[in-house]
């Protein structure tokens, strides 16, 4: 027998031998394992030519596979919804799921820019305090749905809400400033009880080139006491100065102190009235809400005595929770529901009539505790009940009026006209009453009403005779009922109103109704070389076009107000918009609705200012009583123009964070607003 090893041809070294068989077997495992990428589940490989080419078999599109499978697996991925990466990929790779419009699942790169901006608006938008993001659970649930996440501070995310301020401030400003129409402004004065500091809010109000009535608060500033007219005026104009509004305002809504009339007077001499509307004569607008509160007050003040006692009444018995029970009690046993009973604002006539009538309910209850508790002395007497009985079906129709004008959605000086016209007859009939009470109320009331109504009827007037359902329709209908005496020289002057007003817009307008001829107009122009006329190009006809161009339109001495006053009035419906009346008849009627554009815009009342401080108490909570007065300014901004710019078009109903806020959440300084 021969040598084995070559019988068998086996190496001479068995070790070698074995490793080349195990790297050999391994080569091969890896072959059989080599991945292959998904896309090739949905795609066919072709040949167009000498070229490879991959065809969705979902679709039929047909693409280049030469040079990787990154864009199949994006077409699979974007298109039909395939080969979605898996949450640990998604980490890996620093992505997370989001939903897209349609509602489906999409990757997108994860950004902690965008996630801290989107926290901060979060806490701005919902009024959170700034400690939010230092809470331990919170921090926990952000853990929880994304790892990447680098937690902020309060520092940082105050810094944040600056830079949010700074951007929402310049989109507001932007706003403003490509606007075509005058800016209407409300303001007002604020002391934060938990501060002792006084704020003042300034909003403007305007239509934009949408016709949608806008309003923006344009500062939320601390002003440094004594709040004297010339402090508060110098503020004032420096807010518009920096906002560039100097120039385009309509009116300053304001309420109804000496400090205020002070002001305005200051305000025409820092500002030009050049540039105001008729020289200024609209520019001060009186609250309509403080009026009517001051000529209700008037009112109520004829039975004083008998408020004073209902007052107590509701005072005593919900002083404490063991009289709250025995009222509760009383009120079972005469089976009428029970009702929280709540102490009026002496200043505020709305809230002396919710206390009213809501004590008139229970007239029976206070009757029967005061024979159960013998402390309880203060019981009005039977006549000041029916006496607080008659007053409040006299004041309902207030109550609804002030609810009415309040609104900061829709025009609102259109809609108070007609309401104090029928305000104004109801007084007159008051007057005739047999009731010493009514009589002398109404007396009260109509003096106050005449008080204020010339300074603030110009602007109501102008507005609804813009309003195409009434016109001058309206004025011609109530003025008879209003005045008795004297008739024909109000209709005058409403008329020579008008007139000024047209001429103020006229003389104003940059263009005609019917236009003006350009320096375009073509012209015979001769050469002054005469030998060298081209008489193949000369156009003969060129000063004749310009002379048919101007004597051949339409001769009209009817302006823009003749014709609109002239046309039938629009029919009264639940969902008219004026707003929109004019966006749809501002080619027909041009100038007229420019002057719309300013007038209706004007807010009759304060309350936007006003709602602006029910945030600022929020804000300013005992537990977050240390805010700076420039953080708190960038807050109350940003979030009114946060929520402006929203989907829901405006500040909802606030969502309030009632947890407790260390005191020291705002203790390193101020920082500067740009």
């Amino acid at each position: 027998m021969g040598n084995v090893s070559e019988s068998y041809n086996l190496p001479s070294n068995p070790s070698v031998e074995s490793e080349n068989v195990q790297e050999e077997m391994r080569s091969d495992k890896k072959r059989k394992q080599r991945v292959v990428s998904n896309c090739w589940d949905h795609f066919t490989k072709l040949n167009v030519g000498s070229v490879a080419k991959a065809k969705c078999n979902h679709c039929g599109t047909v693409l280049s596979c030469g040079s990787g499978t990154s864009h199949l697996n994006r077409h699979t991925r974007q298109i039909h919804g395939f080969n979605q990466p898996t949450i640990e990929e998604v980490f890996e790779n620093k992505q997370h799921l989001v939903k897209t419009e349609s509602g489906e699942l999409g990757i997108q790169k994860f950004d902690p820019l965008v996630a801290r901006q989107k926290l901060t608006t979060v806490v701005v938008k919902h009024e959170l305090p700034l400690r939010f993001v230092e809470y331990e659970s919170f921090r926990e649930f952000v853990d929880y749905c994304n790892p990447l996440v680098k937690h902020m501070s309060r520092n940082t995310l105050k810094s944040e809400i600056f830079k949010i301020y700074n951007v929402e401030k310049g989109k507001a400003m932007n706003l403003l400033e490509v606007n075509n129409s005058r800016v209407a402004i409300t303001t007002d004065m604020w002391t934060a009880c938990n501060q002792k500091k006084g704020y003042m809010v300034v909003t403007g109000h305007f239509i934009d080139n949408s016709w949608h009535l806008q309003s923006r608060i344009l500062r939320f500033i601390y002003v440094q006491a004594p709040h004297t007219a010339d402090c508060i005026s110098q503020i004032l104009v420096k807010c518009l100065m920096d906002w560039n509004l100097d120039r385009k305002l309509s009116t300053v809504t304001l309420d109804n102190c000496s400090t205020n009339d002070a002001m305005v007077a200051r305000l025409k001499g820092l500002l030009s009235t050049e540039s105001m509307i008729l020289s200024g004569n609209f520019f001060h607008m009186r609250c309509a809400a403080h009026i009517l509160n001051l000529i209700v007050k008037d009112g109520l003040s004829v039975i004083e005595s008998g408020i004073t006692r209902v007052r107590d009444s509701v005072s005593y018995w919900s002083s404490s929770p063991k009289r709250v029970e025995k009222f509760e009690v009383a009120c079972r046993q005469i089976q009428i529901d029970v009702k929280k009973l709540g102490l009026d604002c002496p200043t505020r006539w709305n809230s002396t009539f919710a206390m009213l009538e809501l004590a008139v309910k229970y007239k029976s209850v206070f009757s029967r505790l005061q024979t159960l508790e013998p402390q309880y002395k203060c019981l009005p007497s039977s006549e000041e009940w029916e006496l607080a009985k008659q007053m409040l079906d006299y004041l309902r129709p207030f109550s609804k009026l002030t609810e009415m004008f309040s609104g900061t959605t829709y025009p609102t000086a259109n809609l108070f006209f007609p309401l104090v016209c029928k305000m104004r007859i109801a007084l007159k009939g008051w007057q005739t009453s047999d009731v010493p009470a009514v009589k002398n109320m109404a007396d009260n009331m109509i003096g106050k009403f005449l008080k204020y109504w010339d300074e603030i009827s110009g602007v109501l007037v102008m507005a609804v005779i813009l309003d195409p359902r009434y016109k001058m329709v309206l004025i011609n209908y109530y003025y008879p009922k209003i005045y008795v005496v004297g008739l024909e020289n109000q209709l005058k002057r409403v008329r020579e109103l008008c007139n000024e007003m047209m001429n103020y817009y006229e003389a104003k307008s940059a263009t005609t109704r019917y236009g003006v001829v350009g320096e375009s107009s073509t012209a015979l122009v001769v050469p002054s070389d005469q030998s060298h006329i081209d008489f193949d190009n000369i156009d003969y006809m060129g000063d004749f076009d310009a002379y048919a161009t101007q004597n051949s339109q339409p001769i009209s001495s009817k302006s823009d107000l003749d014709m609109y006053l002239e046309d039938p009035l629009v029919k009264r419906t639940p969902d008219f918009d004026v707003l929109q009346w004019w966006k749809m008849n501002k080619g027909k009627y041009p100038i007229l609705a420019e002057m719309a554009k300013d007038l209706l815009a004007i807010p009759v009342t304060t309350v936007a200012s006003e709602s602006a401080f029910s945030t600022g108490g929020r804000t300013l909570s005992p537990h977050r009583s240390r805010l700076h007065p420039d953080t708190l300014e960038a807050i109350m901004c940003s979030q009114h123009w946060l929520w402006a710019t929203s989907s829901r078009g405006g500040v909802p109903e606030e969502e309030i964070f009632t947890g407790e806020e260390l005191k020291d959440e705002d203790e390193d300084g101020p920082q500067i607003l740009d």
